[in-house]
């Protein structure tokens, strides 16, 4: 079936303009994720933020109860006794020097990057690289830090970055379609509680506008603000 036959297909049923509680949402979002993989589901939330203003920045970082069911493939930029904290812990890629020196070739073979402190100099040069894709260490998001072993098991067991865009939209993948709603929906009531302790102080007005959820074939449904929210 055609991708376009098939999308329309999976949105009868759902009413584009009505809000639906999470967990109504939800559960017509796994009826309509009908891929032959199985699916990612994912949140978009509208915040009352303008993140080209720096007080009006929200990111962070969150451990969701459920994972994602997705498995990051970890790097590490570390010597020393760090890096073989690193690798204990289960990093996928640990460097030093040969390490950003392979990042300046264009092999970044990560998904998520830590660093300890001492090395920020050395990856403060792979800005141009890194920033783009999102992968640029950050203390206020614990990817610089001396307990290498907690950041890098965070990342394996299920922590999510969230970071707002310029449209002041936040995106971030939640599990799997063939989690169960419960697990769906306690895995979004994190990632919102979480969003919502970030609200800057640049934000006025109402913080959190508008969330839909969606599989990564499926149509978006919209849901009540308030419902996200535990």
């Amino acid at each position: 079936m055609a991708i376009g036959k098939r999308l329309n297909k999976a949105r009868e049923g759902v009413d584009r303009e009505k809000l639906y509680p999470l967990a109504d949402a939800i559960k017509m979002v796994k009826e309509r994720a009908k891929a032959k993989f199985d699916e990612t589901i994912e949140v978009a939330i509208n915040l009352g933020v303008d993140p080209r203003h720096a007080d009006q920045m929200v990111r962070g970082v969150v451990t969701l109860p459920n994972g994602t069911g997705r498995t990051l493939r970890v790097g590490v930029f570390a010597r020393g006794a760090k890096a073989d904290e690193a690798k204990a812990a289960g990093a996928d890629v640990v460097g030093a020097e040969d390490l950003v020196e392979k990042v300046q070739n264009g092999t970044i073979d990560f998904d998520r990057c830590i660093a300890t402190p001492d090395m920020m100099p050395l990856v403060g040069r792979l800005g141009k690289v890194l920033g783009p894709r999102g992968l640029m260490p950050n203390p206020k998001i614990g990817t610089v830090t001396m307990d290498v072993t907690g950041a890098v098991k965070g990342a394996k067991g299920g922590s999510v970055e969230f970071r707002v865009e310029k449209a002041g939209i936040l995106q971030a993948g939640v599990g799997k379609a063939s989690f169960s709603e419960e697990k769906l929906v306690e895995n979004i009531k994190a990632l919102a509680d979480a969003v919502s302790k970030a609200k800057p102080a640049g934000s006025k007005g109402t913080y959190i506008q508008r969330v839909a959820v969606s599989s990564t074939m499926g149509p978006g449904v919209k849901v009540e603000p308030g419902t996200i929210l535990s």
